[in-house]
């Protein structure tokens, strides 16, 4: 049931659909709509921190040996996307603190985190999935 090829199938779906809800939450932002921005924004951190628990759930205890399957190509390109998607998940919570606060320094450290964001969405939707 889980290939390699579905695992990262399943990440490029998860990366794409969550990615959506962000630019919702900007296109929520620009007309003034704080509220919701900041409601869509949880949606995004609790779907984000759910498909990163669930990758990990099945890549560590139920098929542990499911990444020994990975090219070389694929692995690299895995730890380079992993290099943007772990940052990315750190700062969600403190985005979600700062905004819930209305900090200062909430739009600057957005500006940091959607960085770091397009980086997980490029590297992830260029991860190969054929092996």
């Amino acid at each position: 049931m889980f290939t390699p090829t579905n695992v990262i199938l399943g990440l490029k779906v998860a990366v794409a659909s969550v990615t959506v809800l962000l630019l919702c939450s900007l296109v929520a932002l620009a007309f003034g709509r704080k509220q919701l921005h900041g409601r869509i924004n949880l949606v995004f951190f609790l779907l984000t921190i759910t498909t990163v628990v669930f990758f990990e759930v099945i890549i560590r205890f139920i098929e542990p040996q499911l990444t020994a399957g990975f090219t070389t190509e694929a692995r690299r390109a895995l730890n380079i996307h992993l290099c943007f998607a772990i940052p990315s998940a750190l700062i969600l919570p403190i985005m979600l603190w700062s905004g819930a606060r209305h900090r200062k320094w909430h739009p600057r450290l957005g500006m940091v985190f959607f960085l770091i964001w397009v980086g997980t969405f490029i590297t992830g939707m260029r991860l190969p999935h054929s092996f």
